[in-house]
């Protein structure tokens, strides 16, 4: 059933309580995207003033994604069970006391707990709200809309929290800890008055524990293993065992799904090509793009000499990019379907990683750089919201947050897995001495460079299956029916009755 906040005014206008209700859940979203991006920025004065080493500060970052990438299965569901109303409440106000609390310690170990707390309660914020948005819209060019809006708000938190970490960092670096927490109550305030009610999933078969268990367990372990992967060593015995388990958690958190009357995953939602495509999409999208934000930032700051405000300014062509186009991609998505988008933008973002290839020690920024933040910025711009859009359609309204913390899994799990295969890379063919030339390490940097380009071919290669006209139907028109749209008009008809 259809909230009755979908109700537009006349002339298919937004009511200022939908906008409301949006604009709560962006500020979510944009929180989780600015405390990833800021935190880097500002590692540097956190471990010379707590007296960190460099493995503990990895654990800052760390802490956080794996509390986010461990949890986010059992995230999703419980917000179908739950309720995801009082799920995203209680999370984001879980989250503004951690931000406060990681603002105010002194300790190295509470500043990681602090920051793994905030990554566990993003795991239940990031699914139960997009869960909320596509029960809130119809699906069609009002839900389209209104994703394209939430997830370039993501990307812009990202991009933004590069600026204000470069700026905040200059006064202290717990002013990039505290920024959230007041961000995050003012969306747990107007969010408790706007937010639309929603029903608890009522059946049958009860709680899945032993798939939240294994489930969660598993995921945990993965993100646990890939992230300790490059300082333990790929092929040492304590990463293969650790993969080992993994892999049997897993079968084991599959035969449970497959007997349980209420799954933590309904594992026949992945019979669907387009939500394959979706998170196998998701997967290498965000993947690559990790792993090169965090290449061309070593590059830009360690060869260069940029400062980090001077690094931040230089993706800000790709997120303004990102920003601008919020409110126009969801009408791009209902005429061309998200397959021909999703295309479009992996062939985009592959260009750029292509030519970002061309890289020296002396690079003029118009001719080097600008080219592949556009090329970059306009591929994130059609690709993210069209993934989240055919992840989304089609699917029942009580299986919304299982699809939806699905779909951050692979967002999470595809961000840590290729980012430490690029940290790995590049340290494999890191120039010995003790004092390397610049030359050496910009040619260390140039395979991991490459391995971005080919993670993101590999999502182009997936994403253009779903251009393949299916058997019996004619060709002309979009291949995938489940990101598609029905007339506006027809919508607003529906809606109205």
């Amino acid at each position: 059933m259809t909230s009755p906040l979908i109700s537009p005014t006349s002339g298919g206008r937004w009511t200022p309580r939908l906008w409301g209700t949006l604009l709560v859940l962006c500020a979510a979203m944009f929180l989780d995207a600015l405390d990833v991006s800021m935190v880097g920025v500002a590692l540097p004065s956190i471990g010379a003033d707590l007296g960190l080493s460099t493995s503990a500060l990895q654990w800052i970052v760390s802490g956080y994604i794996l509390g986010y990438g461990g949890l986010l299965l059992l995230g999703g569901r419980a917000a179908d069970l739950l309720g995801r109303r009082q799920v995203f409440l209680v999370a984001l106000g879980v989250f503004a006391l951690a931000s406060l609390l990681g603002g105010l310690v002194d300790s190295g170990p509470l500043l990681i707990a602090s920051r793994f707390v905030k990554g566990l309660s993003a795991a239940f914020t990031a699914p139960a709200g997009l869960s909320i948005i596509t029960t809130t819209f119809p699906e069609g060019p009002l839900r389209n809309r209104a994703l394209a809006i939430y997830t370039t708000c993501g990307a812009t938190g990202y991009s933004m929290g590069l600026v204000f970490s470069g700026l905040l960092t200059e006064a202290s670096w717990r002013l990039t800890m505290l920024l959230p927490a007041p961000i995050a109550l003012i969306a747990l305030v107007v969010g408790l008055k706007l937010l639309p009610r929603s029903e608890r999933e009522r059946g049958q078969g009860g709680y899945d524990i032993p798939g939240a268990v294994l489930g969660t367990a598993s995921m945990l372990l993965l993100v646990f293993t890939v992230v300790e992967a490059p300082e333990a060593g790929w092929a040492s015995a304590r990463t293969v065992l650790s993969f080992a388990t993994v892999a049997v958690l897993l079968v084991a958190f599959i035969a449970v799904e497959r007997r349980s009357p209420s799954p933590l995953i309904r594992l026949g939602v992945l019979r669907s090509g387009p939500q394959v495509r979706a998170q196998l999409g998701a997967l290498t999208f965000v993947g690559s793009y990790i792993g090169f934000q965090f290449l061309v930032t070593l590059y830009m700051q360690q060869l260069l000499g940029w400062s980090a405000l001077h690094t931040a300014l230089a993706f800000l062509p790709a997120g303004a990019l990102v920003a601008l186009s919020a409110t126009k991609v969801g009408s791009v998505i209902d005429r061309f379907g998200t397959a021909r988008l999703m295309v479009l933008g992996f062939a985009l973002m592959v260009t750029g990683y292509v030519l970002f290839l061309r890289i020296d020690l002396d690079p003029a920024y118009a001719v080097v750089i600008l080219p592949t933040m556009v090329l970059v910025g306009s591929g994130f711009a059609l690709t993210f919201p069209s993934l989240n859009v055919q992840a989304t359609n089609g699917v029942d309204e009580h299986e919304q947050g299982m699809v939806s913390g699905l779909l951050n899994t692979s967002v999470q799990v595809g961000g840590a897995i290729f980012l430490a295969v690029v940290t790995a890379v590049v340290t494999a063919n890191a120039p010995g001495g003790a004092h390397p030339s610049p030359q050496a390490v910009l040619d260390s940097y140039r395979p991991g460079l490459l391995v971005v380009t080919l993670v993101a071919f590999a999502g182009l290669l997936i994403t253009l299956t779903g251009l393949r006209p299916r058997r019996g139907r004619p060709s002309a028109g979009p291949s995938v029916v489940v990101a598609r749209s029905i007339p506006e008009e027809a919508e607003r008809v529906a809606v109205r009755d």
